[in-house]
């Protein structure tokens, strides 16, 4: 099925496509990535990826978007850790662009001037770390506006004086390590908060207590729960969102 989204969005893209569309295409990219990664079909698909990733590029630029980080961090990720050619983008330019979407309170919003939001936060310094340029960030400031995100039943939420949500623990804690802050917050009453959202009777995790459970919010629950230590669980990057072994084996042998 993944194959034929991809096949799909070849044949059919033009300028009406929404950033929506894109972002759900380099997400699926990213997924695609990880199965080569455990069948090794590396030199089948990598020529194929990459002209996705030029395509993208095209139709943000017929469309005058302007370009959000969670693009620019599918981009660097898969260039970089995956495609191996770095060297075939600006990095510097892509940097600068992050960087002015930093705000005064230490965050990063998904435009310049935007308000500063956990989900950003993550993308943006998840770029800045691959490309070695976390010096931009000010882990101090930052790290305090992160650890402001837990609220009093433990959970994290978004952006200031919003609700808790179980899919924030992968998007703050992921930053909070990168930026060695991660000891601010309460992680016992994280991880119970997590815990709660169960369905202790189907399986899964909801966004809160009580709520229907959904594969999007059980994916970023297991993922908090790997960046917490849960025991059972395999560690998983913070910056790649992919398991540590995965990372070990094919992205640190490229780096130079």
């Amino acid at each position: 099925m993944l194959w034929i989204k991809m096949k799909l969005f070849h044949g059919s893209c033009s300028a009406n496509m929404k950033l929506v569309d894109l972002v759900v295409i380099l997400v699926m990219i990213h997924i695609c990535c990880i199965h080569l990664v455990q069948f090794k079909s590396w030199p089948y698909l990598i020529n194929y990826m990459f002209l996705t990733l030029i395509r993208c590029q095209a139709i943000l630029q017929a469309c005058k978007m302007k370009m959000d980080p969670f693009l620019v961090t599918c981009g660097v990720k898969l260039i970089h850790a995956l495609l191996r050619q770095l060297d075939k983008i600006d990095v510097g330019k892509a940097v600068k662009y992050i960087v002015s979407c930093k705000n005064v309170d230490g965050g990063f919003g998904c435009t310049p001037g935007a308000e500063s939001h956990a989900g950003q936060i993550f993308c943006c310094v998840g770029a800045l770390a691959i490309t070695g340029s976390l010096h931009h960030v000010d882990k101090d400031l930052l790290g305090w506006w992160l650890c402001e995100r837990q609220v009093k039943s433990g959970g994290l939420n978004g952006r200031p004086e919003k609700l808790p949500d179980v899919c924030y623990s992968w998007w703050v804690l992921s930053s909070l390590i990168m930026i060695d802050r991660v000891h601010w917050i309460d992680k016992e009453k994280l991880a119970k908060f997590i815990l709660d959202c169960q369905d202790t009777e189907k399986g899964g995790i909801s966004d809160r207590p009580d709520d229907a459970v959904d594969v999007f919010h059980t994916y970023f629950g297991v993922a908090g729960l790997s960046l917490l230590e849960y025991s059972g669980l395999k560690p998983i990057d913070p910056a790649y969102a992919l398991p540590v072994s995965v990372v070990n084996k094919v992205i640190l042998p490229c780096r130079p």
